[in-house]
């Protein structure tokens, strides 16, 4: 089969190489997934220049979030799942966890536990990419902060992927919506998809506008995808008793000083207002929810994806071949359509 593997850490396109390696044999509770369709997140790539996380064992094939594809074989002490079944596979590797295999490969072995099978009429591009963004969104509104309906919700990155899943999500549970962005541009586009009240902080005092449009009352709860200053204008703009969770450094993203990666938050607005500021990351809840509950929260997301209340922009296909190009649109600012590794022997559900 072929594969897509970095020998050591580095820039992308100077450390993969294309592969020929052999077909791996599932052990007891795993599953032989036949790949169709895989994607490259930002996350993937901080991987391979090991300035993410976690650092998998070199040599190591990339992609470590999330594919499609079919089960080919399965191992020992497997139930409720049959060959030739259409799945999703979530290949966040778990932290503390062990290393699991990378989805830049035709075929590759994943535990039974970690696959979520999806309905046909799921294109592959959805399907896909359901497993990292929309599970994040997810947890972010009902679980980390468990934001009720008719409560505002103040979150940066609104353009993002993750920023227009959590308004769609939102307008569906009756939750309020105060969106960040930093260009003009982009408030027009944030309002037309849904978002309540939107701040561009490109001509806009955050914290001002957030007080004008909540009131008295204030926003309690907060997303930040950005850290850095904004990060902290976000923590400074909640009510006393507020929580901001930050899943993202989109201020840093170019940064390759740890040192380099703060939120220079205002002590006495956390202090004497009794705020609270922490972290999520995916692959941390993977590594403390059971697998049941994994699954059943991934069962969440899939219905909402089904039933159209979520919507997957779709990706643009790309084969292993071609890496280096994907590779640059995955780096591209702004890019339209997130790049996808597509396999010829899974080409039955592309176009949809």
């Amino acid at each position: 089969m072929r594969a897509l593997v970095a020998e050591k850490a580095g820039e992308p396109t100077d450390v993969l190489r294309l592969e020929s390696r052999p077909v791996p044999t599932p052990d007891a509770g795993q599953a032989l997934i036949r790949v169709k369709a895989t994607p490259i997140h930002a996350s993937d790539l901080h991987v391979l220049r090991g300035r993410y996380g976690f650092t998998p064992e070199f040599p190591d094939v990339g992609g470590h979030m999330e594919c499609v594809g079919r089960i080919e074989a399965l191992g020992r002490d497997t139930e409720k799942l049959t060959v030739g079944e259409r799945v999703v596979v979530a290949a966040v590797p778990a932290v503390p966890g062990p290393q699991v295999a990378g989805t830049w490969q035709e075929y590759l072995v994943a535990d039974t536990r970690r696959l979520l099978p999806v309905p046909d009429h799921l294109s592959d591009s959805s399907a896909c990419q359901l497993a990292v963004n929309p599970l994040t969104a997810l947890l972010l509104v009902t679980r980390e902060l468990d934001v009720q309906p008719g409560e505002w919700l103040l979150q940066t990155a609104a353009g993002s992927t993750v920023g227009r899943l959590v308004i769609q999500l939102s307008r569906h549970l009756g939750i309020r919506t105060i969106n960040v962005v930093r260009r003009r541009g982009a408030v027009e586009e944030i309002t037309a998809f849904g978002g309540d009240e939107v701040i561009c902080t490109e001509d806009e005092d955050l914290m001002q506008r957030v007080i004008e449009t909540a009131g008295p009352a204030g926003v309690r709860k907060a997303i930040d995808c950005v850290a850095g200053p904004v990060g902290a204008q976000v923590s400074q703009a909640l009510a006393p008793g507020g929580e901001a969770v930050v899943y993202g450094a989109l201020s840093t993203h170019r940064q390759t000083d740890p040192a380099a990666l703060t939120i220079p938050l205002q002590a006495r607005s956390v202090i004497y207002e009794t705020k609270a500021v922490r972290g999520f990351w995916l692959n941390r809840w993977f590594g403390t929810a059971s697998p049941e509950d994994a699954l059943h929260a991934l069962s969440q997301v899939r219905s909402l994806v089904a039933d159209d209340v979520l919507s997957i922009p779709r990706g643009r296909p790309f084969p292993l071949e071609r890496f280096t190009e994907a590779i640059a649109l995955a780096e591209t600012p702004a890019h339209d359509a997130k790049p996808l590794f597509v396999f010829e022997n899974g080409r039955d559900n592309d176009d949809r």
